[in-house]
């Protein structure tokens, strides 16, 4: 079947990834706010990372237990549209309780509101996932994917400006945050949670998805050469899969905790105010934005010569989308013009991995390491410039990982698919841990990146080590070009 791909369906859908990337990106400038305002420590300010993260998987948990409860799993129930409309209400709500969190400048109620935020969006990640892959060519599902997570890693570019803007004012104004002023940038998001929930409800997005004739083509497990699928009775068995949860955890985590920490770096090191951190962050975020935007380019269709031009254009065009934002917001660019040699890594990266994702996550992983021994041993902007560039190592880590876990899995997939949802809480973990050795009594914030190190580490043995034992299986990816969204 080759069915083209259902671009206005798939343009609704899209504005969820968005929202996505925006709050997540956000939570970053929300981070250094609180711990300058509400008086707390570094550990103490990333429960904001913590509390987002953790709901993803206390969501899941729940969507489990109501499906068995029911009898059935919930979106085949009451439909994945409206899934998703449900799931903007319940982030809608959590939007609400920042107003009475900023009137007694309780923390303790922003962070429950950021984990309502957070239930509502697993819920909607559990829908979106799958309806972007049936939306057209089960081939180009992958594809999809990684244009979707490149609308995410939009939404994480501009998420920390506008929220910064909104909480500070012009860039010539206060370099003192008001907690009263987070309120009403919150209260506007809960209005748009709520616009494109009514939005979705009335749409022409699928409301079904026919599970029971998909494809193990339509699942991504279709390989070259000979595969024998066996059902081992739990996705548990797979090796490939618990190792691939740690990983998920892992990416998450070193992805979420580089940018989370990055503004006390900042503050510490270079005496730079809250105020002014924002582009920097937003640089982070699109440095995703550039690799993933390069993965979606097959999607399109288009020539095998104009996808290879495209290969060299993507990062740069996206990269021309965060100087233009940025000038917008009247942000100085210039001490950014000097990333764009940066940017030939994640190129040469791409190009060097043949489409193999052990192979590219192998690469990315010590490129990953390398930014951050940089970071920690130089000083200055040139560790600023390190930590960011950790944002390209991570920008196709997801898919790499995501795809070599469910690999071989059969019917499992799915199954396989929402224990590695799960392992998002990396992201509030992770970042937690690297808050706590942050402290001056023991290794202070620059050297405190040594924890993303050790999750670089253990995505390159993953690497190593999962070739193997799908090659075990009968699975080999060196003919199959593999690429995907973003959590």
């Amino acid at each position: 079947m080759n069915q083209q791909t259902k671009w206005s369906q798939f343009g609704t859908l899209i504005i969820v990834f968005f929202f996505w990337g925006f709050v997540a990106a956000s939570n970053d400038i929300l981070i250094p706010v609180f711990k300058e305002s509400l008086h707390l420590s570094q550990a103490q300010s990333q429960l904001v990372a913590v509390a987002f993260y953790v709901a993803y998987t206390v969501g899941s948990l729940i969507y489990f237990a109501i499906s068995k409860a029911r009898g059935g799993d919930i979106l085949n129930q009451i439909g994945y549209r409206n899934g998703i409309s449900l799931g903007l209400i319940i982030s809608a709500l959590g939007t609400l309780i920042f107003y009475p969190a900023a009137q007694t400048a309780s923390f303790p109620l922003f962070i429950t509101g950021l984990f309502i935020v957070g239930l509502g969006f697993s819920l909607q990640q559990t829908a979106a996932n799958p309806l972007a892959i049936i939306m057209g060519n089960p081939r180009s599902g992958a594809q999809r994917l990684s244009m979707a997570g490149g609308v995410n890693n939009f939404g994480t570019t501009i998420g920390p400006l506008i929220v910064s803007a909104a909480i500070f004012g012009s860039v010539t104004g206060s370099t003192t945050a008001d907690i009263q002023s987070i309120k009403i940038p919150y209260l506007i998001l809960g209005v748009a949670f709520v616009i494109v929930a009514i939005i979705f409800r009335f749409s022409s997005v699928p409301n079904k998805i026919d599970t029971e004739t998909t494809t193990e083509e339509e699942k991504g497990t279709i390989f070259e050469g000979k595969n024998k699928i066996v059902d081992r009775g739990s996705p548990l068995k797979y090796p490939q899969l618990v190792l691939g949860m740690l990983g998920i955890f892992i990416y998450v985590g070193v992805e979420v905790s580089t940018a989370a920490n990055l503004p006390e770096f900042m503050k510490e090191h270079l005496g730079t105010a809250t105020a002014d951190i924002a582009p920097y962050v937003s640089l982070y975020w699109a440095s995703l934005m550039i690799g993933r935007w390069t993965a979606s380019v097959g999607a399109f269709d288009i020539s095998k010569g104009f996808k290879q031009v495209l290969r060299f254009l993507m990062p740069y065009i996206a990269f021309g989308v965060f100087l233009l934002v940025n000038a917008i917001a009247k942000h100085d660019i210039t001490p950014f013009f000097l990333y764009a040699v940066i940017v030939l890594l994640i190129i040469a990266a791409d190009l060097l991995s043949k489409g193999n994702p052990a192979r590219q996550l192998l690469i990315l992983s010590l490129l990953g390491i390398a930014a951050l021994v940089v970071g920690i041993l130089a000083d200055g902007m040139i560790s600023v410039y390190a930590f960011m560039s950790v944002g390209l190592f991570c920008s196709t880590l997801w898919p790499c990982i995501f795809t070599l876990a469910i690999a071989g899995l059969g019917k499992r997939t799915n199954e396989g698919a929402s224990f590695l949802i799960m392992m998002i809480m990396g992201g509030g973990i992770i970042s937690w841990l690297q808050g706590v050795i942050a402290s001056k009594d023991l290794l202070g914030i620059q050297w405190s990146y040594v924890i993303g190190v050790l999750c670089f580490a253990y995505l390159a043995f993953y690497a190593w080590k999962v070739k193997g034992i799908l090659k075990a299986q009968g699975i080999d990816y060196d003919d199959v070009s593999t690429t995907g969204g973003g959590h």
